[in-house]
C-alpha cells in the first residue's frame, strides 16, 4: 500500500503561558503551533511516510511561518492553499494538580474558517495517496466546512482510499446536537474512526452506564458499528492515579472483538496532540499491516511517549516508540 497520506484541518499558533503560570500572571507566551490533522502529519513524516498537510494559511509572514514549521519536520505542504487575512490562535493554560486545562479560541475569521469549496481540488490533493485524516474538529469550524468534509470523503471514497476520522468533540465549537447531526453525515465514509467516552457521549449521547457491566469503551465501540459502517473503532484514555500520575491504555475494537495495550503510568510534561499521536500510530500501523494487538501496543506507546514533549508535535521515530512497546529497554540510557 501507498504510503502517501493526506490529512485536512486547520494549524494555529499555540501561545502558552511559562509552565505553568495563569494567564492572569503570564508576562510572556510560548509560540508554537499545531492542530490536530497537522499534529498527526508530523508525526507521520517522522515515521518515514509521504504526508501531506491540506489547510488554507495567509500569504503573510505568520502564515509562511507555520508553513515553514511543517516544512522543517518533513509535512509536504505543496497542497496548501494561500489566501485569507488570519491565522487561528489557542491560548493554552496547562493543566495542573486538580486545576484544569483551559483553552481560550481566538479563531474566527481566519483564513481556514472562511474557506469556501472552492479552495480545496479533491482530485488534485488526493492524487498517490490512499488514506484521508481529519477530525471533528475540522467540520465543527462552520457548516461550509462540514460540507467540504464531506465532498472529501466522497472523492476519497470514489478513489478508494480508507478514511479515518478522530471525533474529537469539543463542546466550545459547536453543540451536541450540531455535532450529531454533521458527524452522523460524515460517518457514513469512515472506515476508521477514533473516538473515547467524552466523544460518544457529547455527540451521540451515548451512554456507559448502558454497558450492562461490560467493558465501556468496547461496548462504545459496538454502538458505534452497529450505527456506521466503521471497519474499526480505536480509543485512548488516561486516568489519574494520583495528583501527579496517569495510567495510559487504549483498544482497538474490529471483526467483533477488543484488543487492549499493556497499561503505561506515566508522568506528563505535555498532553496536548496525545490523541493526535495516538492516530498517527494507528494509521501507520495500519498501513503497515500490522494486526490489532501489535497495531494498539504501538499507537498506544506513542501517544504515551507523546506526554514528554513539549508543543502539540510527538518528535519521536519509530524505532523509539517500538522499543516502548515492545521491549523492556525502554527507560535505559541509550548509548
Amino acid at each position: 500500500m501507498s504510503k502517501r497520506v493526506i490529512t485536512f484541518g486547520e494549524i494555529m499558533l499555540r501561545l502558552a503561558p511559562e509552565g505553568y503560570y495563569r494567564f492572569v500572571q503570564a508576562n510572556n507566551f510560548g509560540a508554537t503551533y499545531g492542530g490536530g490533522e497537522a499534529n498527526v502529519a508530523v508525526s507521520l513524516a517522522n515515521y518515514g511516510f509521504d504526508a501531506a498537510f491540506v489547510t488554507k494559511l495567509p500569504k503573510h509572514e505568520i502564515g509562511q511561518a507555520a508553513v515553514n514549521e511543517l516544512r522543517r519536520y518533513g509535512v509536504d505542504t505543496s497542497t496548501i492553499t494561500r489566501g485569507g487575512d488570519r491565522v487561528g490562535i489557542y491560548f493554552l493554560e496547562k493543566k495542573t494538580s486538580q486545576r484544569p486545562t483551559n483553552v481560550i479560541y481566538n479563531r474566527a475569521g481566519s483564513a481556514f474558517a472562511l474557506a469556501t469549496a472552492d479552495d480545496f481540488n479533491w482530485d488534485e490533493i488526493f492524487d498517490g495517496a490512499t488514506w484521508f485524516h481529519f477530525s471533528g474538529i475540522t467540520p465543527a469550524i462552520s457548516d461550509e466546512m462540514t460540507n467540504i468534509c464531506i465532498t472529501a470523503c466522497q472523492k476519497a471514497k470514489e478513489k478508494g482510499m480508507t478514511v479515518s476520522c478522530d471525533l474529537n468533540y469539543r463542546s466550545k465549537l459547536w453543540s451536541s446536537e450540531k455535532a450529531c447531526e454533521a458527524m452522523s453525515r460524515i460517518c457514513q465514509y469512515v472506515d476508521v474512526c477514533i473516538a473515547n467516552e467524552d466523544d460518544a457521549i457529547g455527540i451521540f449521547s451515548m451512554n456507559p452506564a448502558d454497558a450492562n457491566g461490560e467493558e465501556k469503551n468496547a461496548y462504545i465501540a459496538k454502538e458505534l458499528m452497529k450505527k456506521f459502517p466503521f471497519k474499526m473503532v480505536a480509543s485512548v484514555w488516561r486516568t489519574e492515579t494520583s495528583i501527579t500520575t496517569f495510567k495510559l491504555q487504549s483498544m482497538i475494537y474490529t471483526e467483533g472483538k477488543a484488543y487492549y495495550s499493556k497499561e503505561f503510568f506515566m508522568h506528563i510534561l505535555d498532553y496536548i496532540g496525545a490523541g493526535d499521536a495516538y492516530c498517527a500510530g494507528l494509521i501507520y500501523s495500519l498501513i503497515n499491516n500490522f494486526d490489532p494487538q501489535k497495531a494498539v501496543e504501538f499507537s498506544n506507546a506513542a501517544s504515551c511517549l507523546k506526554h514528554t514533549v513539549s508543543g502539540d508535535y510527538n518528535l519521536v521515530t519509530v524505532d523509539e516508540v517500538m522499543k516502548l512497546a515492545f521491549s523492556d529497554a525502554g527507560n535505559e540510557v541509550q548509548r
